[in-house]
Order: structure tokens, then sequence, then C-alpha cells
């Protein structure tokens, strides 16, 4: 929960939260480490454009990415590396052959593990910077409603911790609302961010929202706020993850809304609880004759979460859905899908 009380900020189901972190001091610890570096040095970013210097662990800390690493720098190292194998490396990762290899190297690896594998190339401070994109702030989707929480905003984070090239790694933002924001004490420099998500503005129409893992915070907004407007329209939420046990995003609030009758129908599809994985877009399926009556009938449909592989999946059984029960080809059904989206009826908030 993030308290907006006083900060004149103002948000409507559907708004995110923009946050900006900072990076982990350990990070910019070792990175001051291999360059040689205090801390002190006056440095002026490329990508900040500044129009006078700021100290180099103000520039790694709070204003650049420290991950992500480009060729741009493998080129540098290559040119200023006197060690003979790390030239070598350098300059076998460059070769025009190599693009794949060079890629596979890249995305294993942060700007600190390159200093840390090739410390003949040494790099003045401003050089090292002028290697590095602006620390960008990231937006979460808000999972409450103003017209319940005017003065808070809830948020649902996954903390995002892994390891890559033998070396523990953590999401930026996520780790910075976990670990370095102190509850109570610690403001984050935060703003709301409109968008153009959100629920019917006619409270008769029904809702349908599918949000798997974290994407399931915009509809928790969005039932908060048709509960506080008193809306006609029913409201049935998809929800997925990997275990029921563990990752039951907000399981009492639903289950107490299903029962209150405020939530008609929650349909859930935890992927990992049994041998032959399950996933929302199956339920769409087994529900495909119920799901296309809500449709044809007005409602709304809305997805929120990943939009590399669910949303897809979602949009496939959606057009399936359509043409099986509408008794459509995929044309038809295809156009059908696009009137829906031309109507606001069909909005997704993916990333």
């Amino acid at each position: 929960m993030v308290s907006i009380a006083g900060s004149g900020l103002h948000y409507k189901a559907g708004d995110s939260l923009g946050v900006y972190p900072t990076n982990r001091p350990e990070d910019v610890a070792e990175i001051l480490s291999h360059l040689g570096a205090t801390g002190d040095e006056p440095v002026s970013p490329a990508m900040l454009k500044l129009t006078s210097p700021i100290p180099l662990r103000e520039a790694l800390l709070s204003r650049s990415t420290l991950s992500s690493p480009t060729a741009k720098i493998v080129n540098t190292l290559a040119a200023k590396a006197t060690d003979p194998d790390e030239k070598a490396k350098l300059t076998g990762l460059l070769a025009p052959e190599s693009k794949d290899l060079l890629t596979a190297f890249l995305d294993e690896r942060e700007y600190v593990d390159l200093l840390a594998e090739f410390p003949s190339a040494k790099l003045t401070p401003q050089e090292f910077v002028d290697h590095l994109r602006k620390l960008m702030p990231r937006l979460y989707s808000i999972a409450s409603s103003s017209k319940l929480h005017p003065q808070e905003i809830h948020l649902t984070v996954a903390i995002v911790r892994y390891r890559t090239n033998n070396r523990e790694r953590a999401g930026v933002c996520s780790t910075f609302l976990a670990d370095r924001v102190q509850v109570g004490t610690t403001p984050a420099p935060v703003f709301v961010s409109d968008s153009h998500f959100g629920p019917p503005a006619d409270t008769a129409k029904d809702c349908i929202m599918v949000g798997p893992g974290t994407g399931i915070a915009p509809f928790r907004a969005f039932v908060q706020d048709r509960i506080a407007d008193k809306a006609t329209g029913r409201n049935w939420v998809f929800f997925g993850d990997q275990h029921r046990a563990f990752d039951f995003l907000y399981e009492e609030e639903w289950n107490a809304w299903v029962e209150s009758g405020q939530v008609t129908r929650l349909d859930t599809a935890f992927s990992r609880d049994q041998e032959t994985k399950v996933y929302v877009q199956d339920r769409m399926r087994e529900n495909a004759a119920e799901l296309w009556t809500w449709i044809k009938n007005g409602a709304h449909f809305y997805v929120c979460g990943d939009a590399k592989r669910m949303a897809k999946d979602v949009d496939v059984a959606l057009h399936d859905v359509i043409a099986q029960q509408g008794g459509m080809d995929a044309a038809a059904a295809a156009e059908y899908v696009k009137q829906m989206k031309k109507d606001k009826r069909y909005q997704r908030d993916v990333y």
C-alpha cells in the first residue's frame, strides 16, 4: 500500500502507479570497485543531457540502468583491453559470424559482469556512464478503487529474483519496493499514469475479466469500483497461476465476493496442481457456451498480464469461442472481435 495522503494525486480504476526506483547499493559499490572510483567523481552521462555534472555514485544509484549491456560496451572494452586473452575473447564476440553468440553472451550479463571479466580494459567513470541508459520508472497496475481508498494506492508486486552467469540478480523496482523502501519513513517518488483501461461507464453492463498472476491487480480495483457504484452488471473473473496454495492472490476477498454475489463467477486455473497444465484460456474454452452468452448480450471483455504468451493465447481462445458458439467462420469471428475493440468492449492492459 502506498499512501498518497496530502500528495494531491488522484486515480481511477484501471490507472497505473509509476514508481521511480533506485539500484541496489551493493551493485553500485561493486561497479565503483571495478572502476577504481570513489563515487565522488563528476560525470555527465550522455543520456541525461545535464547542464552540470553529478557525482558518479548518484548517476549509478538513481539515474542509470545497470543491466542489459549492449554491443557498444563490448566494442569499447575490446579497444581498451591490454590482456591478450581478454582482447581475443572480446574480438571474437564482435566477429560477424558471432552475432548469435554475442546476443547470448550479453543476455546472461549485466554491466558489472563485463567490468569483472575484462579487468585490463580500464574505463574512466565518464567512459563507463556514457554506455548506460536512463533508469526509467516502472508502471504497476493499481489494485484498489479510489472510491473505497481515496488516500491509498494498493499494488500487486511480484518480487523478481533470479540467477544468470552464476550471479544473483534482482528486479530493480520490485526489490526497491520490497527491500529498500522503509515502511512509514521513506517516501517513494511516484506518479499516477492515466489509462484508457477501465470498467464500463454503464454500470449495468456485464464484465468479464481475465487476469492471471499479478494481472489480477486492476480487476480487484474494477470490482471494488463496481461495488462502490452499486453496479447491476455481473462480474466474471478468470484467475490463474502455478499453485493454489501459494499463488492465489486475494483469495479471501474473491471468495467473499463470490459468496455475497458481487462476483457472479470465479474460474481459476492453477497450472502446476495437476499433471496436465491448465491455463485461463482452457477455462474459457470449457465455459464457451456461457461465455458467448455473456458476450453476445453486451458484456465487456478485459485482459491484463503477460503480453508474450498469455494475452495471445487468450485472444486466440476468444476468437475460437466466438466462432464456434456464434456459428461463424474465422473471418466473421475476427470481424466481430474487431468491432468489440472499436466499441471498447474488448480492452487489454498487457506488458
